[in-house]
C-alpha cells in the first residue's frame, strides 16, 4: 500500500488513481494497489448525508442539469466539491472536440488531443524528451512536493472551491495542495516576488465567465506527468463557466514565450460530487521515497 495516502474512501462516480511513485514498480504491482485502493471496506466510506443547496427531481435525485446558483451579487456560483470528467491520457487521447471548443487535456499527457503536437521551442521538446525517459521519476509529485495547474485541474482525486466576493480558495486533496484566487481588483506583483508553485493568481468577471490570470510561477515547472515544461515567463489564463448545477468547464491558455512558440489553450471539464463524499485528508511528506521492499 502507498504509504502517503492516510485513508480512502469510494466515490459512486467512479475515477482513476495515480502516483508517481507507483509508476516506477511492476505493472503487476500497480494493478494490485488500484484495486485495493479503490475498494475501500466499507468502514471507510463516508455517511450517506445529503448535500444542502442542491436541487432535487420528483424522486430525491440530484437534478445536476439544473440552472447553476448564484451568489447575492448575482455572479455564478463555482462553490463546490468538483471531480475531473475527462481521461487520464495514459494511452490514447481524449475524445475529438465538439467544432468550435478547445482540445480536452489529459492528466497524463496534455499534447494527446493536438494532431500536430504541442508547439514546442527546441529546448522544451528535449526537456520532456529527458523526463519522459527518466519516466517521469523528477516529476514534483513523486516528491510529494506541489503538482502544476494542469496536473491539479486534471487529477482523479477531487477538489473544492469555495467562493467569496473578494476571494476564491481551491483545495486540492491531491497533496493537500492549496490556491488563492485573488477577486478585490489587485494587480499583479510588479517587484519581483519569489515565485510561487501555484503562481499568483488574480481573476475578474467577464459576464458570466471567471477570468484568472495566473503568473510568478517556479521556473522548470511540469504541465503533465509526461513533463511538458511551464517556466518563470509563462503566464496561464483560465476561464471558468458553470454552464448547469452539476457541470464546470475551465479553459486554460498556456502563454510561455520561453517554452513555446505560441499560445495554446485546452479544455477540463468537471463534474459536481454531492451526496456522501467529501475531501478526506491527505498525507505527503516531502522526498518520500517508494519501499522497494513491497515488489521483492
Amino acid at each position: 500500500m502507498i504509504a502517503c495516502r492516510s485513508s480512502e474512501r469510494s466515490r459512486s462516480e467512479g475515477g482513476s488513481f495515480y502516483n508517481p511513485l507507483v509508476k516506477r514498480a511492476a505493472a503487476a504491482i500497480l494493478a494490485f494497489v488500484a484495486v485495493f485502493l479503490l475498494t475501500p471496506p466499507v468502514a471507510a466510506q463516508w455517511p450517506r448525508q445529503q448535500t444542502p443547496g442542491v436541487p432535487r427531481n420528483a424522486d430525491g435525485s440530484p437534478n445536476l442539469t439544473a440552472a447553476a446558483p448564484r451568489t447575492p451579487d448575482d455572479k455564478p456560483d463555482l462553490s463546490g466539491l468538483w471531480n475531473y470528467a475527462g481521461v487520464l491520457g495514459f494511452r490514447g487521447g481524449p475524445p475529438p472536440a465538439p467544432p468550435g471548443t478547445p482540445v480536452e487535456a489529459t492528466f497524463w499527457n496534455i499534447e494527446a488531443g493536438f494532431k500536430e503536437g504541442l508547439p514546442f521551442q527546441p529546448w522544451a521538446a528535449e526537456l520532456r524528451k529527458k523526463r519522459m525517459d527518466a519516466n517521469s521519476k523528477d516529476n514534483p509529485d513523486a516528491a510529494c512536493l506541489p503538482m502544476g495547474h494542469m496536473q491539479l485541474h486534471t487529477h482523479s482525486q477531487p477538489r473544492k472551491i469555495v467562493q467569496t466576493k473578494d476571494l476564491i480558495v481551491i483545495i486540492y486533496e491531491a497533496n493537500a495542495g492549496l490556491r488563492q484566487i485573488f477577486l478585490d481588483g489587485r494587480a499583479a506583483p510588479a517587484n519581483d516576488p519569489q515565485p510561487w508553485w501555484f503562481g499568483y493568481s488574480r481573476g475578474w468577471w467577464e459576464g458570466d465567465t471567471l477570468v484568472v490570470e495566473t503568473t510568478g510561477f517556479r521556473d522548470e515547472g511540469w504541465l503533465d506527468v509526461n513533463g511538458a515544461p511551464l517556466t518563470s515567463a509563462g503566464k496561464l489564463i483560465e476561464r471558468f463557466r458553470r454552464p448547469t448545477f452539476g457541470r464546470l468547464e475551465i479553459d486554460v491558455t498556456i502563454d510561455d514565450p520561453k517554452a513555446y512558440t505560441r499560445p495554446w489553450t485546452v479544455r477540463v471539464n468537471q463534474r459536481l460530487l454531492v451526496d456522501g463524499t467529501d475531501l478526506i485528508e491527505f498525507v505527503c511528506l516531502e522526498n518520500q521515497k517508494f519501499n522497494g521492499a513491497a515488489i521483492k
